[in-house]
């Protein structure tokens, strides 16, 4: 589990419409194998996560279909959507690889950030589709909240 007291570097990325397209379960930190060009590249603050997984490959977890792009200024260069080996124990890895076999659940990426330490880390979320019903009733809630709100600022 992520600790919520841990302050977090400088985030490069973010999916923000995981939340909206699927309900989070559980969330974990992971670290990413990368090349030199990428690190590089996800310091420019240049990655997109939107349509990316992680998926299970003989007893391994990468993350596929996250697209960083070529370093500019670079010689040596990448592949910007190649699968990127994930980082975890081997306990967190087996729990993860039984969640997607057993209980159709999916990994999906939260957000590509630097920690204090200046690593580059994933944000993973062990997580549920959602029906357009749920995704509609998401919208209602967020909706009066903000209402209420607004509500509230002008009364006082």
């Amino acid at each position: 589990m992520i600790n919520k007291g841990k302050s977090l570097g400088k985030t490069v990325a973010r999916n923000r419409k995981a939340r909206y397209n699927y309900k989070i379960l559980e969330t974990v930190e992971a670290g990413i194998m990368l090349k030199g060009t990428e690190v590089k590249s996800l310091r420019e603050g240049k990655a997109s996560i939107n349509e990316s997984f992680a998926s299970d490959q003989n007893g391994e977890l990468f993350l596929l279909n996250a697209h960083i792009p070529e370093y500019s200024h670079g010689t040596f260069t990448h592949d910007p959507r190649a699968a990127r080996k994930l980082l975890l124990h081997s306990r967190e890895i087996l729990k993860f690889v039984v969640a997607i076999q057993r209980k159709g659940l999916t990994i999906v990426p939260l957000s590509i950030y630097f920690n204090n330490r200046g690593r580059a880390k994933v944000e993973l979320g062990c997580a549920i589709g959602k029906q357009q019903h749920d995704k509609r009733e998401a919208s209602k809630q967020r909706d009066w909240s903000r209402q209420k709100a607004r509500l509230i600022r002008e009364s006082n």
